[in-house]
This record gives C-alpha cells, structure tokens and sequence, in this order.
C-alpha cells in the first residue's frame, strides 16, 4: 500500500511538473508571438546563455529590481495594457532604467524610458528649470507609448520597434537597406555584427525577463510569489494643484512626509510646483486622494518658489528688491552663511506673486505718510528696502509689500 501510494506520489509530481513546464512554454510563446519573432527564437545560443546567467547569478537582482519598481509596475502595466501593444514592452523600460525614474546614462538620457532632451522637447515633454518630465512615470509612458506605436507603424514589425527604440530609426533603417531583409537572425547575427553589441542583446534581454517574470518556477524557487499577485491597477492618482506650491502643504493634508511626496513625483527639481503654470497635476498614492480632498486648501498652500540664478552685480538685497520681499528672508531660506554669491549660484525665493509694487518718492512725501497710503507697517517697509533711517529723498524708488 506504501509502496503504491509513493509510485502515486512520483506521478503526480511527474504530472505537475510537466503541466507547469508545458505552461511556462506556452507563455514564452505568446511573448514570442506579441513581438512577431519566431518560436525558433527560444533555440538561440545567446538567448539560452542569458536566460541560464540570469537564472544561476543574477536572480535575487533581477526580482529585487521587480521588487523595487512597485510604485510604478502597475501603472506602467495597465498603460500598455490599455495601449494594447506587447505587455512585454514592460521590460523595454526596466531594461532601460531599471524601473528607476532617476535612471541618467553618460548620453545624458533621463528616466524610465531614457529620452535624451532634444527627443523629449519634441514628444511634448517639458524639461526646464523647474520640472524634467522625462522622469515623470505617467507622461513619460504615454510618450513612450506613442512612439513604440508610431516606430511599429514605420517598421511593421513589434521586434523592429523595440530595435529601432534602442538603436534609434535611422540606423536600423539603414541596417535594412544593406543586407536586404529584417530577419530577426540576420539582424542579431554576432559575427555580421550588423547592429550593435548593445542592440543585438537588447530585445533577448527583454523577451528574457518577460519570460522569467511569467515562469512560477522561478519566482517560486526564489521566494517571490507576492510578486504574481501584484495587480495592473493604477497605484498613483493625478491631482491638480496651483503652480508654486510647497509640497509640504499637499504632504501634511495626505500625512506623508514630503519626502515620500517626491518620490512619488521625481519630474519635480524642487519641492514644489513650477511657479509660472497656473495649475499642475502631481501624483499621490491612489488611497490617500480621500485625504486630500478632506484636507487639503488651495487657500493655505498659495505662497509661491521661484529658482533665481545669480547674474553680474546681482547681491542678496537686489533680489530681494525684486522679488518684494527681506534679502534676510532669502538668505535665511537657501541656508546661507555669508550674503557673498557666486555668478550662476541657483537661490530657491519664496513669494506669493505679485506680492509689492513700486514707488517712487515725492516731495513732501515721509515714512508715516507712505505707511498710512498703502496700510503697510514702517518697519516693514524699512525692512524689505533695506533702510536704517526713517529719513527718505524725493525720486528715490522703494517697495511696497502687500
């Protein structure tokens, strides 16, 4: 009776084992088919050597960076998801950055989808003082998105866009017009080495870790299996919010730190909104939108961040003058020791706006008068122009904060 339940046992396992390997094939398969490569493909010697390397050495790495991503996996899941292109496109960005939206190559591409600026700047992604949208995770995708779909419309193949991406149009088109054919075999060959290194290993890498991100072998084997529950569903939701604001006030209604606010919204430079849009729509956590509708006020959050890059003659008084506000105020906020500046040296100068104006001294005129005109203290006045007596000359300028 033993003896037939164990020869039941082994069956069993044979059984399970083969099912589960017949099912890891068939995904591999349907990965294979979404790019329009051949099932030939599997049998390729480069192909099996990355696969085994990644499986035997590099595994815990590779699940840590799935692990890692998972503020933006989901999202960037269900845009392809809803875009209907390959969901194996997932890992052209994780192949790309790592699915780190800091990501910086030495060609100075930034972001989940490494685009260099010119590239972004003509996407409709804005890079500026204030924000590098080619970081940020909903744009950028949506950009990527658009271009994957215009280079398979080119190409039309889903293979030659994920090269044409990597190794840009021009040369894959003019790869193509030399030999005669975009046969994936011909364009991956190692001794033609009709592409780059870099770009013959690329879309192996990418079938690679969608095909070990489907195996449950393998995610099982390495402890992983949280990493299958993981849903499409978005994890971030959009808010919009006045240009200026400090992250800090939307943090505090949402009771996270800023800290944890920006990383959720690394296109930001500063920790607040670019001051000259009007409006601008950051991202929070898709459960704390609730909060933030209970909680949060335009009304307490309007103070305005401008970044002032130090010019010739520029001194802290002269920027204070302008922006209407104590060069103290500035000095005090950008942690300064000494009021000395260096030329191009970035200041971070609060402001609300539009918050003074200026006036010119008449005859007659004095501190108490000017005061009680434009109900504003005398001290204030003495301080955001910088004045140590009351005594004051015709035709000079001065600030009026409000």
């Amino acid at each position: 009776m033993l003896r037939l339940f164990f020869i039941l046992f082994l069956c069993f396992q044979f059984l399970f084992a083969s099912l589960t390997m017949q099912d890891n094939y068939t995904k591999e398969i349907q990965v294979l088919k979404s790019f329009d490569i051949n099932e030939n493909f599997l049998a390729d010697p480069v192909f099996i050597n990355m696969q085994n390397n990644l499986d035997k050495y590099r595994a815990k790495h590779f699940l840590k960076v799935l692990e890692d991503g998972h503020v933006f996996v989901p999202v960037l899941t269900k845009m392809i998801s809803d875009a209907k292109i390959p969901k194996a496109f997932l890992y052209l960005a994780m192949a790309e950055s790592n699915f780190s939206a800091k990501a910086r190559s030495r060609t100075r591409a930034v972001g989940l989808w490494q685009f260099m600026p010119q590239t972004a700047k003509l996407l409709g992604l804005k890079v500026n003082r204030y924000i590098d949208e080619r970081r940020d995770p909903i744009k950028s995708t949506k950009i990527a998105i658009k271009y994957l779909k215009f280079l398979h419309k080119k190409f039309g193949k889903w293979y030659l866009a994920a090269l044409a991406y990597n190794c840009g149009e021009g040369k894959l088109s003019r790869v193509i017009k030399k030999i005669g054919t975009d046969k994936l075999s011909v364009l991956l060959d190692s001794r033609k080495k009709y592409l780059p290194k870099e770009s013959r290993l690329y879309l192996r890498k990418i079938v690679m870790m969608a095909n070990l991100s489907n195996n449950e072998d393998f995610i099982v084997k390495n402890n992983a299996e949280h990493l299958m529950n993981r849903g499409d569903s978005s994890s971030l939701v959009s808010i919009s919010v006045r240009g200026g604001v400090s992250l800090q006030s939307i943090a505090d209604s949402i009771k996270v730190s800023p800290k944890v606010l920006k990383s959720f919204n690394p296109q930001l430079r500063y920790f607040f909104t670019p001051p000259y849009n009007k409006k601008y729509n950051i991202y929070i956590p898709y459960n704390k939108f609730t909060l933030f509708k209970r909680n949060f006020r335009e009304s307490k959050s309007n103070r305005k961040f401008y970044v002032y890059i130090v010019k010739k003659r520029d001194s802290l008084y002269l920027i204070g003058k302008k922006f209407g506000i104590s060069y103290k105020i500035i000095k005090d906020f950008n942690h300064l020791r000494s009021n000395v500046l260096r030329l191009h040296q970035k200041l971070i100068v609060p402001s609300t706006g539009p918050r003074y104006m200026k006036y010119t001294i008449k005859k007659g005129d004095t501190l108490s008068f000017i005061s009680k005109k434009f109900k504003v203290k005398i001290k204030k006045i003495m301080e955001v122009n910088n004045m140590k007596s009351t005594i004051i000359k015709p035709g000079r300028k001065i600030v009026i904060p409000n």
